[in-house]
């Protein structure tokens, strides 16, 4: 059993940076992939970018490819997914979710989830 807590959520400008942590609890975390997924109002869930569980391979959606970094570390039972160059289209609440396979990119392949935090991007 995981337990994931986000946090670093909130109001920002677009062009704009926000990190956003995810707390783990359980001794397996390090076994986990682990991935960042958002939901806005009206939308689906949709994919941002997964690491492995060694945190060496990543992937990430086309739409924030080179603005948005995740990471973790493992040591703290935390991920992490930076952002920046915010922008409008990115205001959503989002996920963190963990994975006892390897990373994927479909809500439903992940095990466990957070309860979300809300990122706002105001233009």
């Amino acid at each position: 059993q995981v337990q994931l807590v986000e946090s670093g959520g909130g109001l920002v400008q677009a062009g704009g940076s926000l990190r956003l942590s995810c707390a783990a609890s359980g001794r397996t975390f390090s076994t986990y992939a682990m991935g960042w997924f958002r939901q806005a109002p009206g939308k689906e869930r949709e994919f941002v970018a997964a690491v492995s569980w060694s945190g060496t391979n990543t992937n990430y959606a086309d739409s924030v490819k080179g603005r948005f970094t995740i990471s973790r570390d493992n040591a703290k039972n935390t991920v992490y997914l930076e952002m920046n160059s915010l922008k409008a289209d990115d205001t959503a609440v989002y996920y963190c979710a963990a994975r006892s396979g390897g990373r994927h990119r479909t809500p439903s392949e992940y095990d466990y989830w957070g309860q979300g935090t809300q990122v706002t991007v105001s233009s």
